[in-house]
């Protein structure tokens, strides 16, 4: 069986940038990725690591234990690995600057963006949930500090995206724009084995997420599309399947064939998810499956950033069944 790292090392003419460094990168992924594991599996026997900490985050959410934990831990792998300048992560205002011994700066070309912990509202309810992370190659000069701008860049201009889930087995995703792959961690040896080669959307679409809780707050032509889904007609009515958790719900989609919606609504007016920590990566594995990634109206890698934590609405999954929401909301706007 493959490992995480024979992979890279075999196919390491599929990446523009260093070798050496993306495994020092994913070193550094993988060990944070097992430590979270560790304790989202003990979670149900001590109450030391779930619950809230009482602290309101940047996103004017109640951060858990576990979100505030996986956020420690990926921040400090990430600089023990000497491979990133900056990281912007979920949990902080902030973007943070790496400085290397020695050095006001760090020379390193890496910025990590992060969702420590995608899902952490049922942490206590044994649903799975996951880490999102995305990389891009820094504007500025190596010789000078890194900048805002270096994370406000189009989603196109990802190197690397993925995400690690944690649930009946902890399976690490990501691409780097030549298709999408799997990773499932053996826990006896602490070791992620390729489990899912060129990972791609079903031609069968049989499956919707959407909070339907929301309906009567939702654009005229959100309700439209999920009467679409509902209709007995063709291959429909398509199932409703809904986690609540970004990874679990697009992860359960990307390998059964459906359609992942986030739209804005009275409430949520420019949407809900993040789009750098969020909607960038989980898009990229999208398009590199197969799929599509819109905000209802355009593409969501195209959407040029204007802060840390904008948000957006979100729609993903197979071409032909994003199109035909992006249909909808247009013929709603006539």
């Amino acid at each position: 069986m493959y490992t995480l790292g024979e992979f890279i090392i075999d196919n390491r003419d599929r990446f523009l940038y260093s070798t050496e460094s993306l495994l020092r990168l994913f070193s550094s992924i993988k060990l944070a990725a097992k430590a979270i594991n560790k304790e989202v599996n003990k979670a149900g026997l001590t109450k030391t690591i779930i619950g809230s900490s009482g602290i309101i985050n940047i996103q004017g959410e109640h951060q858990q234990k576990l979100d505030n934990y996986a956020h420690k831990v990926f921040i400090e792998s990430l600089k023990s690995r000497n491979v990133v300048c900056g990281i912007a992560s979920e949990e902080e205002k902030n973007f943070i600057m790496i400085k290397e011994e020695n050095d006001n700066f760090s020379k390193n070309e890496y910025i990590v963006l992060l969702d420590p912990l995608d899902g952490s509202s049922n942490i206590d309810v044994n649903v799975p949930i996951g880490t999102i992370f995305s990389v891009y190659i820094r504007k500025s000069s190596i010789n000078t500090n890194i900048t805002l701008e270096d994370f406000l860049q189009e989603g196109h201009k990802q190197i690397l995206a993925g995400y690690i889930i944690y649930g009946s087995s902890t399976i690490l995703v990501y691409t780097i724009g030549n298709g999408v792959y799997g990773f499932t961690l053996d826990p006896t040896i602490g070791t992620f084995y390729l489990s899912h080669p060129n990972i791609s959307f079903p031609e069968k679409e049989k499956i919707y997420s959407i909070n339907e809780g929301n309906y009567d707050r939702f654009p005229i032509g959100v309700k439209h599309f999920i009467k679409y889904c509902q209709e007995n007609k063709g291959n429909r009515p398509y199932t409703a399947r809904y986690i609540g958790s970004l990874v679990g719900d697009f992860h359960r989609n990307m390998i059964q064939g459906g359609i992942y919606i986030y739209p804005n609504h009275s409430h949520s007016p420019n949407g809900k998810l993040r789009l750098l920590y969020e909607c960038n990566p989980i898009a990229f594995l999208t398009e590199q499956a197969g799929g599509k990634a819109s905000d209802g109206t355009k593409r969501i890698l195209d959407i040029k950033p204007s802060s840390l934590h904008q948000r957006t609405p979100f729609i993903c999954g197979p071409i032909n069944m994003v199109n035909k929401f992006e249909a909808f909301m247009n013929k709603s706007k006539i």
